[in-house]
């Protein structure tokens, strides 16, 4: 199983790599959302800080989101989710693979891009680390949570804002917990806790959202 794992993991990323405009886009499309926010807000270093965490963690949400009807849209469409489906491996397997390729291709990048972004919107250093950790536990969760509905909308026309309508509010609580983990360390008080629910909602997903969403495959090709 764990061979399979991999196997899954190593060919989507391989993938990727050959088709890299999409990893590009959703941390071009990242970068960009948030250098335009001070032209928009104004230079102010004090309002910049005072919604710095705000703004990276919207624009991570929604550049995750990016990609995500694609997340099985090939396999669809040349037919290999019939024979995934049919595999003698778990397809929630399978999934988590795929999850995990897509967490490497945007999650990883976006969580590497958000502390030099921070520098820009002048956010206290005091948050950095804490931004660093909170990505850390909410983008998986997000990736987890983004392949359910992936899943759900395969085959449907205007997929991608079917998906957004499901997909966003599910992410809220993460985005929530997210951005006060970050707000808590930087006026000093306990961040603990809200990092401990990141967690708690990242082992919430993993358990739950690669059974969905294999359950949502298999409608599909049905």
């Amino acid at each position: 199983m764990g061979r399979s794992l991999w196997t899954v993991i190593r060919r989507d990323l391989r993938l990727a790599l050959r088709q890299g405009s999409d990893s590009l886009m959703v941390v071009t499309f990242f970068v960009l959302c948030v250098v335009l926010f001070p032209f928009g807000v104004g230079p102010e270093s004090g309002v910049l800080e005072r919604i710095s965490a705000g703004i990276l963690w919207v624009t991570a949400l929604l550049a995750c989101m990016l990609s995500l009807d694609r997340l099985f849209q090939q396999e669809y469409e040349d037919g290999s989710l019939d024979l995934l489906t049919l595999s003698p491996v778990p397809l929630p397997v399978l999934v988590l693979g795929k999850v995990v390729a897509h967490w490497l291709t945007t999650g990883l990048p976006i969580l590497l891009a958000a502390p030099v972004l921070a520098v820009l919107l002048h956010m206290n250093g005091d948050g950095f680390a804490v931004l660093v950790a909170a990505m850390a536990l909410g983008t998986p969760t997000l990736s987890l949570i983004g392949a359910v509905g992936a899943a759900l909308v395969l085959g449907a026309r205007r997929g991608g804002v079917l998906l957004s309508l499901l997909v966003l509010p599910l992410y809220i609580p993460v985005l929530v917990f997210g951005v006060s983990a970050v707000d808590a360390a930087v006026m000093d008080f306990g961040f603990r806790a809200q990092l401990l629910i990141l967690g708690a909602m990242l082992l919430g997903a993993l358990a739950l959202c690669p059974w969905a969403a294999a359950a949502a495959l298999r409608q599909a090709v049905d």
